[in-house]
């Protein structure tokens, strides 16, 4: 009896160790997932500051430079226009060229234009008794505008995703005449959750632009939209949105008013598309903008989600540009023919256009200079009183010496004249060591022409140690909101490199958590997954750029975010 009774306690030992074991399990398989790794705010500030004590930090001496005061030109920071590919060849030496937006020139489900072209390719159509073909090249349609209005490069015809970009080409002097108002038929909208949707129609009878700035204004609804200077949608809205204000002036003193007191409770703007999806794929957003081909062909959004269409169709017109001869623009015309076939509309349907044909836009194509004017009105008041104060964290290891180092510089010196003057900014440069080659200050003339002197006499050398790099930034930007708490913090890394120094993204990413810093990383020829993940964690932008093209896309970043 004693053995069985000795048996039995060792089995309910074993139970319960196994029940444990199980338990655990559970739990640790419920929480899957749940990579948060966020700490209190006066946790966060221990840790802070004990990561900043063992990292080997030095101060910069204080160098002006030369500040240029002239005007922001667009086409100085495009790159060449190589950087944007053909998606379709032409096939004879009578051709034209056409830039068309990404929506229609991509891959797969955003290749419609592409197989039509190839289509227009293969048919041997004729003008003057020639042969003729059609060349494609894939460019988002701000970028496009941005192009042509600089005159930098000027295709023989334009389809942006809307009318509003020909209207801003035709306001610079560029001749451009509609060939057709339609080649495939979308819509911009706001998608919603089918909860707060529901919960908005039952306030306000019905969801739309007026109702949506209302909501915001009131603080009842979490949306984000995209970047007004490159998204057509991010564009149609801001217009959309004043016109709510003023129907007759969209630059009146009440339409600016309304604008402010809707802006100041925008939690979220991205810089594209696809840095809104992923911010809306956290559950942080109840809406956000989107076209409904995107809408329609992403699986995530099926259930749970509500599409409210608003402003200016997106029918995807197409212009002829410049002075051109009758025989391109014969091409053109047999092209825009081509395309209005049943056989590639119904390839359109298929590939989500053409939904929604019931819409009709809500208002006319704005005049050009209107729409200019209004994107200026954006970037003045879009942060409201809450001012940006954004250090910029510059990788100076050895691998960055030469041509890569240059356009660092030579992108902070272009982008730093897209900075509002009511914001603040620092830098701080990284290679084994970390160095604060400026302390965070408000961006007057005094702080620009340092930030010169600083960017300029950056020089390459030593390990990567990243993360190190943005301990010391975020330490900066803690001490800058304890002065003024009402500041908006940013943190922009330049780099071309993985982390081999210092500290690692898991010893810091609980901090970013409960700063709440978006940190928006800049990779120089680089797949730095690391930083990408840093990125996401405020819903900030990771881009990917080469040594060609990473003034422009800079630009736009600091555009956008400051």
């Amino acid at each position: 009896m004693a053995n069985k009774g000795k048996a039995f306690a060792i089995l309910i030992v074993i139970t319960i160790i196994v029940f444990g074991l199980v338990y655990l399990g559970i739990t640790l398989t419920s929480n899957i997932g749940k990579t948060s790794t966020e700490v209190s705010e006066e946790d966060a500030d221990k840790k802070l500051d004990k990561l900043y004590k063992n990292i080997k930090v030095t101060s910069a001496e204080q160098i002006k430079g030369q500040v240029d005061l002239d005007p922001v030109a667009v086409g100085d920071s495009l790159p060449d226009i190589s950087k944007f590919g053909i998606s379709v060849e032409n096939t004879t030496d009578s051709y034209i060229e056409i830039f068309s937006s990404i929506e229609k020139s991509g891959t797969g489900i955003d290749g419609w234009l592409n197989e039509v072209a190839n289509e227009f390719n293969k048919a041997g159509i004729q003008v003057d008794g020639k042969t003729v073909s059609v060349k494609i090249r894939n460019i988002a349609s701000g970028t496009a505008t941005d192009f042509i209005r600089s005159g930098k490069y000027i295709p023989d015809a334009f389809t942006p995703s809307n009318e509003l970009w020909g209207e801003m080409v035709k306001a610079e002097g560029i001749q451009t005449e509609l060939v057709t108002k339609r080649l495939v038929g979308n819509v911009p909208g706001i998608v919603s959750t089918k909860a707060k949707y529901d919960e908005l129609v039952d306030k306000y009878g019905a969801l739309n632009v007026k109702t949506v700035t209302d909501a915001i204004a009131d603080n009842e609804l979490a949306m984000g939209y995209t970047d007004p200077f490159a998204s057509s949608t991010g564009l149609n809205f801001l217009v959309t949105t004043l016109q709510t204000f003023d129907n007759e002036d969209l630059l009146s003193d009440k339409a600016v008013q309304g604008f402010e007191r809707f802006q100041a409770n925008v939690p979220f703007i991205a810089s594209t598309t696809i840095q809104m999806r992923e911010a809306a794929k956290t559950g942080m957003l109840d809406a956000f903008v989107l076209e409904y081909q995107t809408f329609v062909n992403t699986a995530d959004l099926k259930t749970g989600y509500v599409f409210t269409p608003f402003g200016v169709r997106h029918d995807s017109p197409l212009y002829a540009l410049g002075d051109l001869p009758q025989f391109k623009r014969d091409i053109i015309k047999q092209f825009a023919e081509f395309v209005a076939q049943d056989k590639y509309q119904k390839l359109g349907n298929d590939k989500g256009f053409n939904g929604l044909e019931e819409y009709q836009s809500e208002l006319e194509p704005v005049e050009g200079t209107l729409l200019t004017a209004a994107q200026k009105l954006w970037k003045e008041k879009k942060n409201g009183d809450k001012p940006v104060a954004a250090m910029f964290v510059a990788d100076i290891s050895g691998s960055m010496d030469g041509e890569p180092l240059n356009r660092l510089k030579e992108s902070l010196m272009k982008g730093q004249k897209y900075l509002g003057r009511d914001n603040s900014i620092g830098l701080v440069s990284y290679s084994s060591n970390v160095t604060i080659n400026l302390p965070i200050g408000k961006y007057d003339t005094n702080q620009q022409s340092m930030f010169v002197g600083a960017v300029d006499s950056l020089q390459a050398g030593g390990g990567t140690a990243t993360f190190d790099g943005i301990v010391v930034a975020m330490k900066l930007l803690q001490e800058q909101m304890k002065l003024d708490p009402n500041v908006k913090p940013i943190i922009f890394v330049l780099s071309d490199g993985e982390t081999n120094e210092g500290h690692s993204l898991k010893d810091i990413k609980g901090l970013i958590e409960t700063y709440k810093i978006p940190v928006y990383t800049i990779g120089y020829n680089a797949n730095i997954e690391a930083l990408k993940s840093i990125s996401s964690i405020n819903e900030a932008a990771s881009i990917n750029a080469d040594t060609d093209d990473v003034v422009y896309k800079i630009s736009n970043l600091l555009n956008v975010q400051m």
